[in-house]
């Protein structure tokens, strides 16, 4: 069920959002969180879809904030807020309101969303695109306990990435270090089951790859050794390399769905590592609300280049 309405306020979305439950027949719905997303009208869609296939998972009321660029001083009087209000299957499992913002409301976009959170329930902010400079201290951010941000999303991804560790508080994360769960946790099975003395340690990646110098940033920190970034074709991480006493340990994924597991005498695997989705990576970070340590751990980490060779 979809309600469109025009020149609205936050007391009549939420008269709406009632009445559009009630029609549905389900005045009740048992959602955890708030989920906010900040973002425009290029990116709504994908940003709404992986949002609401989250949903299935951590059913949430979605509040999508779009603000709408003033083409002329005339146009920053004329201020209003329009609002589409989606409920039942329109929506996932949860809610979802579609908030554009004219003229001078867009400057007070937290004042907008501020009535129409869930009482008592955590608020997550995140950024497909055009993420602040500092996420905590931005007014939306500021209401969040957990702030979601992509490096991906940007021209410039290792720049933004010293940006992150400037600007970074508890309860900040980003997409670019939730790709690398399935990396982390096949690197620590595998690093149990050689149990060698680690002394050097490769990453492979395309250039200017957030995942991948956040990667080998992790990797330092936690082997204490120096890491060599590798720059390759393939698309975002494809290999990891640990040096050992007894020998190499390997994860190869050029492409596709699968890697290559080789540990020091022992014959190859094949493990599955596909690249997730946006919706797969939002759900994962809606799990945890707490502040993302390692996430802290790797930002800071030296960021030393170590040798680089493509």
């Amino acid at each position: 069920m979809k309600i469109d309405l025009t020149d609205t306020t936050a007391s009549k979305i939420n008269k709406s959002l009632v009445e559009g439950r009630r029609a549905i027949g389900t005045p009740a719905v048992g959602m955890v969180l708030t989920m906010v997303i900040v973002t425009d009208e290029e990116n709504a869609y994908d940003s709404i879809k992986a949002a609401e296939e989250a949903s299935h998972e951590h059913p949430s009321r979605t509040l999508v904030v779009i603000r709408r660029v003033s083409r002329s001083p005339r146009d920053r009087t004329n201020s209003r807020l329009d609002a589409e209000v989606r409920v039942g299957a329109d929506s996932g499992t949860g809610e979802t309101v579609v908030l554009r913002l004219y003229g001078e409301v867009g400057d007070h976009a937290d004042s907008v969303v501020l009535p129409l959170l869930l009482p008592d329930a955590p608020v997550v902010v995140w950024w497909p695109v055009d993420a602040p400079e500092f996420p905590a201290k931005d007014p939306l951010g500021a209401l969040a306990q957990r702030r979601i941000t992509d490096m991906y999303a940007v021209e410039q991804p290792l720049r933004a990435l010293e940006a992150r560790v400037a600007s970074y508080t508890p309860g900040d994360t980003d997409l670019a270090w939730t790709r690398l769960t399935p990396w982390r946790s096949i690197l620590a099975a595998a690093l149990d089951q050689a149990r060698a003395k680690v002394i050097s340690a490769a990453v492979e990646s395309e250039a200017e790859n957030p995942s991948a110098e956040l990667l080998a940033r992790w990797l330092g920190a936690r082997l204490g050794v120096p890491v060599e970034r590798v720059v390759t074709a393939g698309p975002v991480v494809t290999a990891v390399q640990l040096g050992a006493e007894n020998g190499a340990l390997r994860i190869d994924r050029p492409e596709g769905p699968l890697a290559t597991l080789s540990l020091p005498g022992q014959p190859p695997r094949t493990l599955a590592l596909k690249v997730r989705s946006t919706s797969e990576l939002i759900a994962e970070e809606l799990r945890r609300l707490d502040a993302d340590e390692m996430y802290a751990v790797a930002l800071r980490a030296d960021g030393e280049e170590g040798t680089s060779r493509a």
